[in-house]
């Protein structure tokens, strides 16, 4: 990991970490272990976190690029080797989804889940047997919060634990998720090499 100071505003300003992603999904909470001193800006797709490293709106970006289960992380693997942006450092981080839904929900309630492609990728086997019709959603995050909103019975996320309590919403079974070891590996990427 990048010590404090070495990218962004320096030691007297905090920099700007963009991930995409709403406030909660495993970019943000990546974000928030690996750069805590550092602001945390979440963007609605992939391209537009990497773009605003290029344009210089923020100081670095924090992508995931590779997940244990599914493998390459598309669009965002692609989009990292065509940017021109320098690795920094890389981290794998550990991946534990939760099946969510609105107050009052019971699995028997439940009709579709709602989650990012490769959140979803890697619960295939929970979801059949649960007969969840699967929705994709822009990110993990996004998908809690779209289900809180919605206040439909019917409707669940696949999110990380700490979502739930963001968006209101209850956990209804914890580890979705194939295998316990499921991880992603994350990219930092700066303008400049370190």
């Amino acid at each position: 990991m990048v010590g404090r100071g070495t990218i962004g505003g320096g030691a007297d300003r905090p920099g700007r970490v963009a991930y995409q992603g709403a406030p909660g999904a495993f970019s943000h909470e990546a974000c928030a272990a690996l750069r805590p001193w550092d602001q945390a800006v979440g963007f609605a797709t992939f391209q537009e976190a990497i773009g605003a490293v290029t344009s210089g709106d923020c100081d670095c970006a924090l992508i995931p690029v590779e997940n244990a289960i599914v493998g390459r992380v598309e669009p965002a693997a692609t989009l990292v080797e065509a940017s021109g942006l320098h690795v920094i450092t890389e981290v794998w981080r550990p991946i534990r989804l939760a099946l969510m839904a609105v107050e009052g929900a019971r699995l028997s309630d439940l009709k579709t889940v709602e989650s990012h492609p490769v959140a979803l990728a890697q619960c295939g086997p929970q979801m059949a047997a649960l007969k969840l019709t699967p929705v994709e959603a822009f990110d993990t995050a996004g998908a809690a919060r779209a289900v809180a909103a919605a206040e439909d019975r019917s409707r669940a996320a696949l999110a990380p634990p700490p979502a739930a309590e963001i968006y209101g919403l209850t956990i209804l079974r914890n580890d979705m998720q194939e295998t316990a070891d499921n991880r992603t590996r994350f990219l930092l990427l700066c303008r400049e090499p370190a």
